[in-house]
């Protein structure tokens, strides 16, 4: 293989949205192929970009608690082969909270592939959290889809997966509300909720960080500008190390009360900082419903 190749591997518990993303990925011009089993990644990618008519450069594969832990323990061997013979690999994990994924089998009465006769399906899930482990661990970029809808999961790995460039580090800054919990795949997690809060000012209660009124109240914020000015230096001084150990993704998440003004404007200012030193910069509002 060269190095124009590229493999995502796909992986992730049970009713997260593998599927969707797999689909995603094979309407962007990938060749997929889901249920592998780890051991046979290599010989799949010999045989498929072989030389020929049907050659594929652009490779998906789904890796799942369906394989043996013993297969799945060496995923990540498998991983960092392929990458030292130059190919840009990618290993994507999706996570959903348990209530959610409940709901969502219950809603679509799927069998959970780890369900047996005597495990309900709480303890499937746990044990398939407990035999991905090794998979978590490994992963380039971890989703958590607990709140995506398909159509904001399946933009998410077009913008932030399929168009990151092989020595790119795609950084996510998203915004959201203590209230509604802290995302599981953040790397990094600020939080705002000690500075001034626009919902006090009645004339801005019912906007949001993307409007401007906001952003000029907060602004003259001494204690606000401060905070940004801290974040800001200290993403400086870090970014450059994950890309030193050429990490593929940063997600940093910034939090207020409610995810709708100060995290929101916190998150905008610092992208557009941050957009005039790196290309793949992408912006996530949690509480906006516009992912």
């Amino acid at each position: 293989m060269n190095t124009e190749n590229r493999v995502i591997i796909v992986s992730g518990l049970s009713g997260s949205g593998k599927s969707v993303a797999l689909h995603a990925l094979e309407d962007l011009g990938y060749y997929c192929i889901d249920n592998l089993p780890a051991a046979l990644l290599a010989s799949l990618i010999d045989e498929v970009t072989r030389p020929g008519e049907n050659a594929a450069s652009r490779i998906a594969v789904g890796v799942d608690a369906r394989n043996s832990r013993e297969n799945l323990s060496t995923l990540p061997d498998e991983i960092l082969s392929l990458q030292a013979s130059g190919i840009q690999t990618d290993l994507l994990f999706l996570q959903a909270s348990d209530n959610v994924l409940l709901k969502r089998f219950g809603e679509t009465r799927r069998r959970h592939p780890l369900t047996t006769g005597d495990s309900d399906l709480h303890t499937a899930i746990k044990r398939e959290r407990d035999l991905l482990g090794p998979v978590i661990n490994a992963s380039d970029l971890l989703i958590d889809t607990t709140r995506l809808s398909v159509y904001e999961l399946a933009d998410a790995i077009r913008e932030r997966v399929d168009r990151r460039t092989s020595r790119a580090l795609s950084i996510l800054l998203q915004s959201f509300g203590f209230k509604h919990g802290i995302p599981t795949d953040a790397d990094f997690v600020f939080d705002l909720r000690c500075l001034p809060n626009p919902y006090w000012q009645p004339e801005l209660r019912s906007l949001t960080g993307l409007d401007a009124a906001v952003g000029e109240f907060l602004d003259a914020e001494e204690t606000y500008l401060k905070m940004y000015e801290h974040i800001l230096g200290f993403l400086h001084s870090w970014i450059p190390e994950y890309i030193k150990v050429k990490r593929s993704y940063l997600t940093v998440a910034l939090g207020c009360t409610g995810g709708q003004h100060r995290s929101v404007y916190m998150t905008e200012k610092l992208a557009q900082a941050l957009g005039d030193i790196h290309d793949s910069i992408h912006t996530r509002h949690n509480e906006l419903g516009n992912n």
